[in-house]
């Protein structure tokens, strides 16, 4: 039985508890938001089934916190298993609600191990990422791809605790046709949907993942996996942004919801990208609306193509506007960004850049303590608090190198030292 299915018959789980606890919601609000479909809980039902269960429960969706992912995983060019193991432990100390595994590099199995054994957030994967692996492996290219080797994958993966998986569901025949009639600068940049488009262009098949949407409904009800239903035809830069192609698959995204939904399996549906400013309020609006208001999960969005070493500041811009308008969930962009697999540091920067963007739209969205955690720290820093403002700041170890403690308890900073505004105002009495 599926968390969906629990609260139809209200038999109101305790990750829904836990939800409406962390997110000050009555607990009828997530339960309603799980059966109408604008609520998720990735979750899967394996875990909660185990002794050990030390997963944080998170809710994304609508009237929730803005929550974010990190990405992580090894390239052929870059294997270190313990380097991984630091990203995941830097994400979830910064912030991050989520992380995805994205792996194509090394024994793919081992490292999605570790991080499913040393997460204690919902793990994500795209499983496509692992058939490629293999297939290239065996010295084919994707177009040798097996159906039932696709299935295999998603049905292990889901049986190892995956608790939430993209999907590049909608990148159709008829809409791959569309994107090659038109006149795009960046082509195809999602890696699925990109191993997908080769397999369906040399084998004038269908995208398995949409022919066989059932099989992976049945996968996802068994295990209790939400589906991420990935936009393989998202634009990759701003002049590509809103085109035809990405319309035209988030049309077959928005049907493919209805029946994930008529089988009680949790989705949430992918957006874009790369937007300019001024497009990311119809982008989002538009993805409500013929979703269903499913849980909008937006890569970025990136606002200018020209930023690069800097995407995680382009990424957060695009981020805050994006979820200012209804996105849920932020997937984090790093300072590699089109450049390099992401570090250490990298990630770190990503996650708080990503975290910034969250809870400035969180505050105009009115979520629930979002406004409130800004007036205490206001308060703080108008009393020239310094402990109290590092108690609440996103990054204290930046914050405390800073302001380091060799200014001997004085109230200011070296900002303006006796002339610090806030000091002269107090005096005053305002």
């Amino acid at each position: 039985m599926t968390i969906i299915e629990k609260c139809i018959q209200n038999k109101i789980p305790e990750e829904v508890k836990k939800v409406a606890q962390e997110e000050k919601q009555p607990v009828e609000f997530i339960a309603k938001g799980l059966v109408e479909g604008t609520i998720v809980i990735p979750c899967n039902i394996s875990k909660l089934q185990t002794t050990n269960y030390k997963l944080r429960i998170v809710g994304i969706g609508k009237g929730l916190r803005t929550k974010i992912n990190a990405n992580i995983g090894t390239s052929p060019q870059r294997i270190n298993l313990e380097e991984e193991k630091g990203k995941l432990q830097v994400a979830i100390k910064y912030g991050a609600d989520a992380v995805m595994d994205l792996s194509t590099g090394g024994n793919l199995r081992e490292i999605r191990k570790m991080v499913l054994e040393n997460s204690t957030v919902p793990i994500g994967t795209v499983p496509i990422y692992q058939v490629a692996c293999e297939v290239s492996q065996k010295g084919f290219a994707i177009s040798g791809m097996d159906i039932d080797h696709l299935f295999e994958i998603i049905e292990e993966q889901a049986n190892e605790g995956v608790d939430f998986m993209t999907v590049h569901c909608g990148l159709t025949r008829k809409n791959l046709a569309i994107l090659k009639k038109s006149k795009r600068v960046a082509g195809i940049v999602s890696r699925g949907g990109a191993f997908l488009a080769q397999w369906m262009n040399i084998n004038k098949k269908e995208n398995p993942l949409y022919e066989h949407f059932d099989r992976l409904l049945d996968i996802a009800y068994n295990y209790d996996v939400t589906l991420s239903l990935g936009d393989g035809l998202r634009p990759g830069a701003i002049a590509d942004a809103t085109d035809s192609a990405q319309v035209a698959e988030l049309s077959v995204l928005g049907e493919l919801v209805k029946r994930a939904r008529q089988r009680r399996v949790q989705v949430m549906v992918e957006g874009p990208g790369h937007i300019p400013l001024d497009q990311i309020e119809k982008n989002v609006r538009l993805a409500k609306k013929l979703t269903a208001n499913a849980p909008f999960y937006v890569l970025g969005p990136l606002v200018t193509d020209v930023a690069a070493g800097y995407d995680h500041i382009v990424g957060a811009i695009g981020g805050a506007m994006a979820a200012m308008y209804g996105a849920d969930f932020l997937c984090y962009v790093t300072p590699g960004e089109h450049l390099r697999l992401p570090t250490v540091e990298d990630v770190r920067e990503g996650v708080i850049a990503s975290r910034i963007a969250a809870h400035s739209a969180d505050i105009v969205k009115g979520v629930k303590g979002a406004k409130e955690w800004d007036e205490k720290f206001s308060h703080f820093r108008k009393d020239l608090d310094w402990q109290g403002q590092e108690s609440l700041t996103l990054d204290k170890e930046k914050f405390r190198k800073f302001h380091p403690e060799k200014l001997n308890g004085a109230k200011i900073c070296t900002m303006c030292g006796k002339y610090c505004a806030l000091k002269i105002s107090t005096e005053i009495g305002v």
